[in-house]
């Protein structure tokens, strides 16, 4: 079990824990004293039981919480609002309706001031770099759960964030599609290196992609138990990398520890 050793870090969490009051004046820990540093560049992936604050570390990176303790530091700064370097892209997708796939890709530029000619012109590059240049003028309800998933990373990546947090993106999709997504995340990522935070409940996913798997303890009180890194080399066909001996010799090592914490967070569920 190693831990990342980054020398220039995008994301630092010193410590960080997150409590939510409830009723009575009661008090819910759900994530404590967490520590973790994604180096410029780095992939990251973070594993746990369900309900154990993955999405909280990702939030807490994003500038949607603030920790009641501890520092949340982006690119050696402390971060004191939201955190404008980053891009998130969510389980669910995130796509206007009402908007065709290229305005849909072109939003967050216009957003940020950009001319609508210009916006549209990059809005339809990334969509022929995400493999859906012909679709541009189909609205969401005519794409398929994947194919709105490419439209979302290309809604997120347009603004050339240098942080992408991603909270199980590619969850609600057939394992067939995950696996092209993860090839097509893969390719996208290699070509420009982002730090990236990737939340998912797959273990064998998170080995396919990362650099490193964090895995976090069943909650209340969540922290992180276990950094390994992935002895993998790149680049990768997720198609192929799971037939390696390697994957496989760290899958039961990382799952002998996550075993533990999944049936005591599973136990906490059913008696709760």
């Amino acid at each position: 079990m190693q831990a990342g050793d980054a020398a220039e870090a995008a994301v630092v969490l010193e410590d960080a824990t997150v409590a939510f009051r409830l009723a009575g004046a009661r008090v819910y820990t759900a994530v404590e004293k967490a520590r973790l540093k994604v180096a410029q560049g780095e992939f990251v992936a973070i594993v746990g039981p369900t309900g154990c604050g993955k999405s909280t570390l990702l939030n807490l990176a994003a500038g949607l919480l603030r920790p009641a303790s501890g520092t949340v530091r982006i690119f050696d700064a402390p971060l004191t609002g939201l955190n404008r370097q980053a891009g998130y892209l969510f389980q669910a997708d995130a796509l206007f309706p009402w908007k065709t796939a290229i305005d849909n890709v072109a939003i967050g530029l216009e957003v940020a001031g950009v001319g609508r000619g210009e916006a549209l012109v990059r809005a339809r590059k990334w969509l022929d770099t995400v493999g859906l240049g012909a679709f541009a003028g189909r609205y969401p309800h005519m794409l398929s759960g994947g194919q709105r998933k490419r439209i979302g990373l290309a809604q997120v990546l347009i603004r050339d964030p240098k942080i992408l947090l991603m909270d199980e993106p590619f969850g609600p999709l057939d394992a067939q599609t995950r696996q092209i997504m993860g090839n097509l995340l893969l390719e996208l990522w290699t070509a420009d290196r982002k730090a990236v935070l990737f939340v998912t409940h797959d273990l064998e996913e998170a080995i396919a992609l990362a650099d490193r798997v964090v895995i976090m303890s069943a909650g209340p009180g969540a922290r992180i138990i276990g950094d390994w890194r992935v002895p993998l080399p790149r680049p990768r066909d997720i198609f192929e990398v799971r037939l390696d001996q390697k994957f496989h010799s760290l899958h039961r090592e990382i799952w002998g520890v996550l075993k533990e914490q999944v049936l005591k967070g599973y136990a906490q569920s059913a008696d709760g």
